[in-house]
């Protein structure tokens, strides 16, 4: 077969050229932007707590329900042909044992829970024996309360950790270190109540309170003190640490927020990745004075390339206010200088949800920070603006958006729109447009497809890049009557086309499939859906890689290919896990002494597919993918073993045997008569000449014999014996554990304590081929 040239698509595939009669009859317009897709996803139990329904930055969605976290992972299939939404499903169960804070001793515990179960006094022993934190024997619901999905890059595979608060106060961090497997990685409720423990059960900065338990006063606020409400996760911040050399170096770390009963604010501080208690670099304590709070989220603001930070605290009588957060020896780290009140008028509202969006005023021709909040049916707004003068802050309301409480809102990470849904199951979206001074905004509301119109909509959570919107809902009334049973479901819906996420993927400042896959994955339903790739998206990708040769615009030509070839497969009649039980072929004679064989059709299968035109152009044309899929591997394993050779150029001063095979790589990258890159040639040129005639070959570990560099993917020594090669460092992984790409693309060994930290640095890259992590 002919070589492809990864450039250009071949000439045989059909790439989506459509007339204008195809434009007009196209399926594709009529179905609009919001499109309910499959799986629908079936609860075991009844959702539980506030926001049950929570998307992370790297495509994670948790359920919240009374029996644990249902967790579902979105993932771009690149080995079936299947159109649905390809998730993984894992969970997390609430554990058995009933939290027990730490109060005191437990004696005078005992003896406090005795004299106020039984006290005379009516008003001491109702308030004591109906609260279910204080006494728990009224009886703990069991489930979860709140989730927080923490930012990209906390734990030790650069992805994000989930914070869970369960119905009896615990609160803990969960890592998913290996493949489909959750383990908790601290319980803070044990840290809190240790540290607390030790101070004697103080106010910050104060002297240990002389009241005993026997008080009920100090009983409820030892309890309140510790009893989380609310907690959310900030950015990414950079930490100066001093060396023993006085050098400083820079330490990537993560704040975690936590809001309890009696209005402290509790801001634990990790240093990346989080590894366990261990990681915790300091926690303290803030009092933010806030009656009855109810809901936490971080404001974070950039102006003039310094960034700002603080709480945003609401409270269920309705006043909502920010709170500086000191910290010290963060780098660039800058907060208020006293809290600012943005509503304080006590309207006995409840604040249910707040959302902090950073948008740039087109008036203003500065950054700016929206802040919006669901209090009942309204939608409170803040807008606040630094100017010379100091701080702006304009608020009002959002009347009219729905006519019953708002359950659930979200905003997309990459966009400003905010989408709310209410207790009827009306969902709207809203888009703010900038006046003068102000912000008004632009309301629609969502026309839910057949299948979820006219549901009870529990909670909703929109994919980082606003592609998608999950639902959890229930069935709703049928004339008027409630259904016998009520399971509950996980539903998906678009809010983008293809075409509009195809366009946002070629003009993507992100420069990352795994962290678009939202978007990614609509475009892989078109594709397999139309069985091309379309026209307009093949000629803009064309181009941007002839006068770019950016990587990432190489990786998503790739994955376009890799979906068109599976779109050309034929779906397999039986399930992949079930087995054939095709024995060896039998000849048995029939009784005029002929031979009939089992598989006798075989000839005569594969000269029907000869003699028919359709199947023999698809199979030319299936060939022709695959020469071109060849082409883009080989383009991208090409630049990346440049950028290997470039990090042993600048690491090794002298002749150094280091586990990169380095002269197998230059070796292999000259062997190709057909590739020709002047930058290659001098680097490879000044290897060489580094390493003075050393070849510092690999040799098996079975057999001591030479491992030669003559495949990317895998090292066969003479006598047969096969190791698969590091996509990140090819150097052949000859032990029995490493890791595998998310997409089962490709494998990369684990670092060793002797690796350098370059070394380290590459191999913490993701996948080379789909920008998937490795696990």
């Amino acid at each position: 077969m002919a070589a492809c040239s990864p450039n250009r698509a071949p000439d045989r595939v059909e790439v989506g050229q459509l007339t204008e009669a195809e434009r007009e009859n196209d399926p594709w317009a009529a179905l609009g932007p919001v499109v309910k897709r499959d799986p629908v996803i079936k609860l075991l139990s009844p959702v539980s707590g506030l926001e049950p329904l929570t998307w992370s930055e790297d495509h994670r969605i948790s359920a919240s329900s009374t029996s644990g976290i249902s967790l579902m992972e979105v993932v771009c299939d690149v080995h079936g042909n299947k159109q649905d939404l390809v998730l993984h499903r894992t969970s997390i169960p609430v554990p058995d044992q009933v939290c027990e804070l730490k109060v005191g001793p437990a004696e005078e515990l005992l003896r406090a829970k005795d004299k106020f179960s039984s006290s005379s006094d009516p008003a001491m022993s109702q308030s004591f024996m109906l609260d279910r934190v204080l006494n728990p024997t009224v009886g703990l619901h069991k489930g979860i309360l709140y989730t927080s999905w923490s930012p990209l890059g906390c734990d030790a595979n650069g992805r994000c950790l989930l914070a869970s608060l369960t119905l009896d106060h615990r609160l803990t961090i969960h890592s998913s270190t290996k493949r489909l497997q959750w383990t908790m990685v601290a319980d803070l409720t044990q840290l809190y109540g240790e540290s607390l423990e030790s101070r004697g059960y103080s106010v910050p900065g104060g002297q240990p309170s002389k009241a005993n338990l026997l008080d009920l006063a100090e009983l409820q606020r030892r309890y309140r003190m510790q009893t989380p409400v609310r907690m959310e996760w900030s950015s990414v911040c950079t930490t100066q640490h001093v060396q023993t050399n006085n050098e400083c170096k820079d330490v990537g770390t993560v704040l975690l927020a936590v809001l309890m009963e009696n209005g402290d604010l509790v801001v634990w501080q990790f240093c990346l990745p989080i590894l366990g208690k261990d990681s915790v670099l300091s926690c303290n304590t803030i009092q933010s004075g806030v009656l009855s709070p109810s809901v936490l989220a971080w404001w974070e603001y950039e102006h003039s390339g310094r960034k700002m930070s603080g709480l945003i605290v609401g409270s269920k009588l309705g006043p909502v206010k920010i709170l500086p957060v000191n910290l010290k020896a963060v780098k660039g780290y800058f907060t208020l200088r006293q809290p600012v009140v943005l509503w304080q008028e006590s309207d006995q509202i409840p604040v249910h949800n707040i959302k902090c969006i950073s948008l740039f005023h087109p008036k203003q021709n500065c950054n700016c920070s929206l802040v919006v909040a669901a209090r009942g049916s309204y939608l409170f707004w803040c807008l606040l603006l630094i100017s010379k003068a100091g701080l702006n802050v304009h608020n009002s309301h959002v009347t009219g958006l729905h006519s019953t409480p708002i359950v659930s809102m979200t905003a997309s990470r990459q966009g400003s729109s905010i989408y709310t849904c209410s207790m009827d199951g009306t969902v709207k979206k809203l888009t703010p447009i900038f006046t003068d001074m102000a912000v008004a905004f632009k309301q629609e509301e969502i026309v839910l497809p057949e299948g979820l119109a006219g549901r009870r909509i529990h909670g909703i959570a929109v994919s980082p890049h606003g592609a998608y919107l999950a639902l959890v809902s229930t069935e709703g009334m049928t004339n008027g009557q409630h259904p016998v049973s009520r399971p509950y479901q996980v539903q998906f819906v678009t809010l983008k086309t293809p075409n509009d996420a195809a366009a946002e993927l070629l003009e993507s400042p992100v420069q990352s499939l795994f962290k678009q896959t939202d978007l990614l994955d609509l475009v892989r339903w078109r594709v397999l859906r139309d069985k091309r790739i379309p026209a307009l998206l093949q000629e803009e990708l064309d181009d941007k890689v002839h006068n770019t040769g950016s990587p990432y615009l190489w990786r998503l030509k790739l994955f376009l290919v890799r979906v068109l070839y599976q779109s050309l497969q034929k779906a397999p009649v039986e399930a992949r896990w079930r087995p054939t039980h095709e024995d060896s072929k039998v000849f048995v004679k029939d009784e005029e002494g002929g031979v009939v064989g089992e598989g006798g059709g075989g000839e005569e299968e594969v000269v029907s597919k000869l003699q028919d035109p359709e199947a023999r152009a698809l199979e030319e044309q299936t060939g022709e993918v695959i020469a071109w899929i060849e082409a883009v591997e080989a383009h991208l394993t090409r630049e990346h073993m440049k950028r290997v050779l470039g990090e042993v150029y600048l690491h090794t001063w002298i002749t150094e045997n280091t586990s990169i095979p380095t002269r197998g790589v230059c070796d292999f990258l000259t062997s190709d008569p057909t590739y020709e890159d002047r930058a290659a040639q001098v680097l490879i040129g000044h290897i060489q000449k580094k390493m003075n005639k050393q070849t510092f070959p690999e040799y098996c570990s079975l057999c001591k014999e030479v491992l030669p560099f003559t495949d990317r993917k895998q090292a066969v020594c003479s006598n047969g014996h096969m190791w698969l090669r590091c996509v990140l460092s090819y150097q052949a992984c000859q032990t029995l554990a490493y890791r595998r790409c998310l997409l089962q693309d490709s494998i990369a060994r684990l670092p060793v304590p002797e690796d350098p930290d370059w070394i380290k640095r590459i191999l913490q890259g993701p996948c080379t081929f789909c920008d998937s992590p490795l696990l």
